[in-house]
């Protein structure tokens, strides 16, 4: 059954980011976030922790549910240099850290979706690994400090935020820019279409009006 607001997308997740990019595309959802453990195991690979992780919030959300669902969309997002994972900075002197590691060098963004319904145990509808590759320009110790004392990148993988402040640190970008925020819309909806539950042509305004 396609998408509506009487049969909404149920996110699985608190960030407001994603919440914001689901909105902008005008796909109709509601928020039904679960608590995980979302910490690295000792030697994982970036891309298994990220199989794992998102597999995970998919069946947290499945048994929160109390009601049947069509579509839950899960994801997780991860900053990576060389072959460490960047994840959410602890304190400001670990923000600093990530901030120094990054400056003047390309790192990766990966953010995996999957798509699934309430169904406990199945395989997910769709999931997708979606990469873009972000590069730092030099950044002077003074500014860095300052940009870790200011707290923006506390509740961000890497410890930057790219809709913030944080893009006055970015010199480019290859790939999607909402993926680095934390949901690639493109593959999001293409994947929706593809599996019938959604239409980019339900999400456009009537011709006149705004």
């Amino acid at each position: 059954m396609p998408l509506s607001l009487e049969n909404p997308l149920v996110l699985g997740s608190a960030s407001p980011r994603r919440r914001e990019i689901l909105a902008s595309v005008r796909v109709p959802f509601v928020v039904a976030a679960a608590d995980i453990d979302e910490a690295v195991s000792a030697g994982e690979p970036p891309d298994v922790y990220l199989r794992r992780v998102v597999q995970a919030k998919l069946e947290a959300v499945r048994t929160a549910l109390r009601a049947p669902s069509e579509a839950i969309l899960v994801a997780d997002t991860s900053v990576i240099l060389g072959t460490a994972i960047l994840g959410k900075p602890g304190s400001t002197e670990e923000a600093l850290s990530m901030i120094e590691r990054l400056a003047g060098r390309t790192h990766e963004v990966h953010t995996r979706f999957a798509i699934g319904d309430a169904r406990i145990g199945e395989p997910a509808s769709h999931a997708e690994t979606v990469m873009t590759r972000v590069t730092f320009r030099a950044i002077p110790a003074a500014e860095a400090r300052a940009y870790a004392q200011g707290g923006e990148g506390r509740d961000k993988a890497g410890g930057y935020a790219v809709q913030g402040l944080g893009a006055s640190l970015v010199s480019r970008i290859d790939g999607s820019y909402t993926n680095v925020v934390g949901l690639p819309a493109c593959e999001v909806v293409v994947a929706l279409r593809e599996l019938g539950l959604w239409d980019v042509a339900a999400a456009t305004p009537p011709q006149g009006r705004r």
